[in-house]
């Protein structure tokens, strides 16, 4: 064969032999690729799991259920909130940065007997008695099981998740993809960091290959002592659901955390209902309420609550500081980013109820910190 031959069907197997190898490696990426995007949707309510849920006064017919009927929409009001959401003129994504005071590990080396970073969205580190608390962890940038679509974080988080000083516990309220992050919880686990979910939401874990000792789930009203704190599982009243095929095929929660002179309460993701007032007198009175205000609609209000809903459960929960969150990261509703804080902080003022709107990654102690600047605006 001719020298210029050869080279010819040389350089075409060498064209072909690369193309080949690089659509393996496409092949194999998009494998990984998948295979992380399902294993996102977690685990299935099944076995012993099952079992103790159909135990729960909270499980019928093969779901978790709310103690209040609650509907996902108001009744007639799926075309309203359509056309509010095709149609609505508000900002809903911030024009300008969003003034993050950014941490270091040294801001955590020694700290008062109660203290909270608000991280975004549902996201706080209470420090509480020695101890820290993360509640609702998500440090991914999008609140989504993907990593190319879905809600897209207005700020980086105030802290990265690797200098994060070591959590003794992460308080899980339910299993929405805003609320239970798949690769924060994994980073955490590899921490040391143990974790108190309601019902049914271990078997995400067990498929995440975390591993059952540092996961305790619990339904309503059950306790469990992590680090010298007691964490109680409370009401709330929402729905779950990763897949939309499994829907409330796990508990939703929100929680009291209870040291030996301080206590905490986060309601997670809850419409508002009379179970405030009776955590309020079973539990509280709480050093601070840590309650959401964003991502409301009146046509949502048996789920999501809407700001002023967050000043009458600080009341009934007998709260000396209310700190709202669930607003400010992700575009998750149809009103402008920054209404939810001016909502509550007008209802709160009519209540009388002490209140502070923190900065991302501004450090808040109760009793000390004043209300501060309205820096939303």
């Amino acid at each position: 064969m001719p020298n210029r031959k050869r080279g010819f069907v040389w350089r075409w197997l060498r064209r072909t032999l690369i193309a080949l190898v690089l659509l393996l490696v496409a092949l194999f990426g998009a494998l990984v690729v998948s295979s992380s995007w399902l294993k996102s949707f977690g685990g299935t309510l099944s076995g012993e799991r099952l079992e103790r849920a159909r135990r729960s006064p909270n499980f019928k017919d093969g779901k978790f259920v709310n103690s209040v009927p609650s509907d996902m929409l108001e009744p007639g009001s799926f075309w309203t909130m359509l056309k509010d959401q095709l149609f609505g003129g508000e900002e809903r994504v911030p024009a300008r940065e969003v003034p993050v005071a950014f941490r270091t590990a040294s801001d955590y080396a020694s700290a008062p007997p109660l203290r909270v970073t608000w991280m975004g969205h549902a996201t706080t580190l209470i420090e509480i008695e020695g101890r820290r608390v993360l509640t609702d962890p998500i440090w991914s940038e999008r609140a989504s099981p993907s990593t190319w679509v879905g809600p897209k974080r207005f700020h980086a988080p105030p802290i990265p998740l690797a200098e994060l000083p070591p959590v003794d516990v992460a308080l899980i309220s339910h299993d929405h993809f805003d609320h239970l992050d798949m690769a924060t919880v994994k980073h955490l686990a590899a921490s040391g960091t143990r974790f108190a979910v309601p019902l049914g939401i271990g078997a995400h874990f067990e498929v995440w290959g975390i591993g059952r000792e540092r996961v305790v789930e619990l339904d309503w009203h059950e306790s469990t002592d992590v680090a010298g704190l007691t964490i109680t599982a409370t009401p709330a009243r929402h729905y779950s659901g990763r897949n939309p095929l499994r829907s409330d095929r796990t508990l939703w929660a929100s929680w009291v955390v209870a040291g030996p002179t301080r206590r905490a309460f986060f309601s997670g993701d809850s419409g508002y209902f009379d179970a405030f007032s009776a955590i309020g007198t079973k539990y509280g009175p709480f050093d601070v309420a840590i309650v959401k205000v964003g991502a409301s609609h009146w046509t949502w209000a048996d789920i999501h609550m809407q700001p002023e809903d967050a000043a009458r459960t600080a009341l009934d929960v007998r709260a000396r500081l209310l700190i709202p969150v669930h607003w400010g990261t992700f575009n998750l509703a149809f009103h402008s980013w920054n209404e939810p804080p001016d909502r509550v902080l007008s209802a709160a003022r009519a209540a009388n109820v002490p209140i502070v709107v923190p900065r991302p990654g501004q450090l808040v102690e109760p009793g000390t910190t004043k209300p501060g600047a309205e820096w939303w605006r």
